[in-house]
């Protein structure tokens, strides 16, 4: 066989083994994310429920208005001020 053919065949088979240990290294270094990554999705889900269910969630902030209007409308003005961060943290990010 030709020398050349077999030395690029070791390189990249010592490059496929080094790609596999940089991998494994990732997975290991990204556990350390993985509560905080978990509690992104779990907020994602929530808003995604939200979103489907915005009747029921009207309904409920009408009953909320009638029954205790203070508790109502401070929920309202967290309501407003998170939407509005939320708007202002996606225009920052491109």
């Amino acid at each position: 066989m030709n020398p050349e053919l077999v030395e690029l065949a070791l390189r990249k088979q010592r490059l496929q083994i080094r790609c596999s240990e940089q991998r494994d290294a990732l997975i290991h270094h990204a556990q350390a994310f993985a509560p905080v990554l978990h509690s992104v999705d779990r907020i994602g889900d929530g808003l995604r429920w939200a979103r489907h269910n915005a009747p029921l969630l009207s309904g409920i902030a009408v009953f909320a208005l009638v029954v205790r209007p203070r508790a109502a409308i401070r929920w309202a003005r967290r309501g407003w001020l998170g939407w509005q961060l939320l708007r202002r943290v996606r225009n920052l990010i491109p």
